[in-house]
């Protein structure tokens, strides 16, 4: 048996604030990754348990909810082939009243452990949930803090930032990612986070039809706007 070396194995850190923030926004991106074996570890601040939606009809409420939700995250997990799976144990809509510096902390302990190339957060501003806000902003402060050798990107909605220019950034800071070959495990992801998406009948349509509703690309905003890209088209 020879001795060649393996190339040293990809890491890849998402931090969000609830279950389903990985599949909805970037499932696609997830399931690409780890089918080119990047190990990727996923961090979720609460466990969605002020979620509005209970299931269709409703069968859930605030005792079970977060244990349904957790159980749900697993199975999307397991559909996106994330390993590694965290929670912060922060209650759902609190995070932004977290002591900030406590949770900084928190995250680089994590960002030392996990040691990851790529690590995905929100943006402060651009997140729309003060949760999503929240966890961005102390993610980006725990980069800062590590010196992080890494790069960090901020996940974006939908087509979004096809248009970067409207809010204020340019197309160079701006990674898009080709998730067509991933779409079906993205949909899994979508399916096990069922009570959220029961409401949502085309997610439950046919495979063909419901895959249709997704976008071939997802996008990321670069932190360092600074920091040289040969590619525009992949996080590593």
């Amino acid at each position: 048996m020879n001795n060649i070396d393996k190339a040293p194995l990809k890491k890849l850190l998402a931090v969000f604030a609830h279950p389903d923030d990985e599949s909805f926004i970037c499932g696609g991106t997830l399931a690409k990754y780890s089918s080119e074996g990047v190990d990727i570890t996923l961090v979720s601040a609460t466990r969605g348990e002020m979620g509005r939606r209970m299931g269709n009809p409703p069968y859930l409420n605030r005792e079970s909810i977060a244990a349904a939700r957790e159980m749900e995250l697993r199975q999307a997990c397991e559909s996106l082939g994330i390993r590694q799976l965290l929670f912060l144990d922060i209650r759902d809509k609190t995070v932004e009243f977290t002591d900030e510096d406590s949770l900084t902390a928190r995250i680089a302990a994590l960002i030392h452990e996990v040691d990851p190339d790529v690590v995905l957060t929100f943006h402060e501003k651009l997140g729309g949930h003060p949760d999503h806000c929240a966890i961005g902003k102390a993610t980006t402060a725990a980069f800062q803090r590590t010196a992080h050798q890494g790069a960090l990107y901020f996940i974006t909605f939908g087509d979004a930032m096809e248009r970067p220019e409207r809010y204020g950034y340019s197309r160079k800071d701006v990674i898009k990612i080709d998730v067509h070959a991933h779409l079906e495990a993205k949909l899994a992801a979508f399916r096990a986070h069922r009570c959220q998406t029961e409401i949502d009948e085309w997610v439950w349509l046919p495979d063909q039809e419901a895959l249709a509703r997704f976008g071939r690309y997802e996008y990321f905003l670069k932190w360092d706007r600074e920091a040289p890209v040969l590619v525009l088209d992949d996080l590593f």
